[in-house]
C-alpha cells in the first residue's frame, strides 16, 4: 500500500497530456500538470448534515478540478455526496444512524443536556464507533488505494486509520475551530479570552484542568486505538483529530478572536456555500415566497440537531407576535413543514429552505447558532440573535457576540420576554449590522471551498 502511495505521488510511469483523456482515475492520480497530480481522493465525514454539506462543497470543486473523489459517510447522503460529483463509500461496518433521533443508536443520549450530552456524544458518537469506520475504510483501502485523504475533525476512525497506515491527511473544518493553543479559554466553553490578569488567571486554570475533564474522552480514544492495535496516546482529541500538515478551516479570523497563536498551516477558508442563489432559486419554493420582497424578513431556524420547537421556536414566534415583520421558520426536518403548536399569521413555516435564495431578503436571524447556518447569514451581513445551549452552539454565539455581529441569549432555552429585548436591539442597532457586514467582508474574501481545493491539491504535490 505504502509503495502505491509513494509511485501516485511521485509521478512514477507518467502519462502525457494527450493520453490524460483516456485515462483511468487510477492512472490519472499519477499525470503532472502544472506541478499538481490528477489524484484520488478520500473524503471523510460524521453523517450530520452540518458536516457533509461543507464537505461536499469541497468534493464539487475537487471533481470539478478533474480529480476522482470518495466520499465516506452514512448512506442517507447519498444524493448529496453523487450531486457533488463523487462516489460514496457508505457506511457499513460503523453504526449508520440517522441523525434526527441520535438515542435510537446511542442510548444513553436519552435525557441529556448540555456538557452531559456533549461528553456522551463524543464517546458514544465519535469515538466508540471509530474502529468499525477504521475497518470500512481498511476494506476500501484494499479494494482501491487513494492519494489523499481528508477528514473532518469529528472522523476519529479517519485519524486512526491514517495513524496505521503511515499516511499524511489534511483536516477540513467543519466546526467552530476547536484546536488548542497557548492563549485564551478551551475552546467548546463558550468563553470568550480573558482581557485582565484575573480572566487570564482563569484562562489558564481551565486549560491546566483540560486533561481533568477530558478523562472520560481520553479513556475511550485508548479503548478505541488498542481495538486496532494503536498503542495509548499522550494527545487529547483536541490535538490527535487535527493534521499536524495541513488545517483548511470553515470561518475567519474574526470569529476566531483574532488569535495570534494558530500554525502556519492553519489556513481559513470562510464559508463551504453549497449553492450560488442562482441554484437555490430553482428549487422548489413555497407558495408563499413571493411575500418576502416586500417584508421585513425575520429568520428563526434551530438547526437539525435537538429539534424540540419548545426550546427557540415557540418562544421566538412569541417575541415576533404582531410585529410588522414576516417571520419564517425553518424546522430542521425535511418535510416538516408545521409546528406542533399554533403560529401567529405572520410566519411561515417549513422543513427546509435554500438559503442561499432566503437570505438576500433577510434582516435579522434568530438561531441555536448551527455554524454552517451562522456563517452563510454573516456572509449576508446579517446579525444575530444567537440561543446556543448544547454542543459547540454556545461557543459559536460566544464568537459572533465577540466580533459584535450578534446577541449572545447564554442559553438554549431563553424566554420569550428576553428573546424580544434582543431583538428590538438587533432590528435597529447600526454596530451589530455594520460588524455583521464586516465580518461577512472578511469571510468571503478567503475563498470558500475552491481554495479548500486548492490547499488539498497541495498534499499531491
Amino acid at each position: 500500500g505504502r509503495a502505491q502511495r509513494r509511485g501516485a505521488l511521485s509521478g512514477e510511469h507518467q502519462l502525457t497530456r494527450a493520453e490524460l483523456g483516456s485515462a483511468s482515475p487510477p492512472a490519472r492520480a499519477q499525470v503532472l500538470g502544472n506541478d499538481v497530480a490528477m489524484g484520488r481522493f478520500l473524503l471523510t465525514t460524521m453523517p450530520f448534515t452540518g458536516h457533509v454539506t461543507p464537505m461536499a462543497t469541497v468534493a464539487r470543486q475537487l471533481v470539478d478540478r478533474g480529480h476522482e473523489v470518495r466520499f465516506y459517510t452514512g448512506a442517507r447522503f447519498r444524493d448529496r455526496v453523487e450531486a457533488s460529483g463523487a462516489t460514496l463509500v457508505p457506511w457499513n461496518a460503523a453504526p449508520d444512524f440517522d441523525e434526527n433521533d441520535l438515542p435510537a443508536t446511542f442510548p444513553r443520549l436519552i435525557g441529556k443536556k448540555g456538557l452531559r450530552q456533549l461528553l456522551v456524544n463524543m464517546v458514544d458518537c465519535f469515538i466508540a464507533t471509530a474502529p468499525a469506520q477504521c475497518a470500512d475504510l481498511s476494506a476500501e483501502w484494499d479494494r482501491a488505494p487513494w492519494d489523499a485523504l481528508a477528514a473532518d475533525e469529528t472522523s476519529v476512525g479517519a485519524v486512526l486509520f491514517r495513524e496505521r497506515m503511515g499516511m499524511p491527511w489534511a483536516t477540513v473544518a467543519i466546526l467552530p475551530l476547536n484546536l488548542a493553543g497557548n492563549a485564551g479559554p478551551p475552546s467548546g466553553m463558550g468563553l470568550i479570552p480573558g482581557t485582565n490578569p484575573v480572566t487570564r488567571l482563569r484562562d489558564a486554570a481551565l486549560r491546566a484542568a483540560v486533561p481533568l475533564i477530558s478523562r472520560p474522552i481520553t479513556l475511550a480514544i485508548d479503548e478505541a486505538r488498542h481495538t486496532i492495535g494503536l498503542p495509548s496516546t499522550p494527545l487529547m482529541m483536541e490535538k490527535l483529530v487535527f493534521s499536524p500538515t495541513l488545517i483548511a478551516a470553515s470561518g475567519a479570523p474574526a470569529l476566531d478572536y483574532e488569535r495570534p497563536d494558530r500554525p502556519a498551516h492553519l489556513h481559513f477558508v470562510g464559508e463551504l456555500r453549497a449553492a450560488s442563489p442562482e441554484q437555490a432559486a430553482s428549487a422548489p419554493l413555497p407558495e408563499w415566497w413571493p411575500e418576502l420582497a416586500s417584508r421585513t424578513v425575520v429568520l428563526v431556524s434551530q438547526g437539525t440537531q435537538n429539534i424540540d420547537p419548545d426550546d427557540l421556536i415557540r418562544p421566538a414566534l412569541e417575541a415576533l407576535s404582531g410585529r410588522d415583520v414576516l417571520v419564517v421558520v425553518t424546522t430542521g426536518v425535511a418535510g416538516r413543514d408545521t409546528l406542533p403548536f399554533a403560529v401567529p399569521s405572520n410566519t411561515r413555516v417549513a422543513g427546509f429552505i435554500p438559503f442561499a435564495a432566503l437570505l438576500p431578503f433577510v434582516s435579522l436571524m434568530v438561531t441555536n447558532g448551527g455554524w454552517g447556518g451562522t456563517l452563510m447569514a454573516l456572509s449576508h451581513g446579517i446579525p444575530l440573535v444567537i440561543a446556543g445551549g448544547d454542543l459547540d452552539k454556545p461557543e459559536v454565539a460566544a464568537r459572533v457576540a465577540w466580533s459584535g455581529a450578534g446577541i449572545n441569549m447564554h442559553t438554549g432555552t431563553p424566554t420569550a420576554k428576553a428573546l424580544s429585548v434582543a431583538i428590538d436591539r438587533a432590528l435597529v442597532d447600526p454596530a451589530l449590522r455594520a460588524a455583521a457586514i464586516r465580518v461577512g467582508a472578511q469571510l468571503r474574501s478567503l475563498g470558500g471551498a475552491p481554495r479548500a481545493a486548492e490547499l488539498l491539491e497541495g498534499m499531491l504535490r
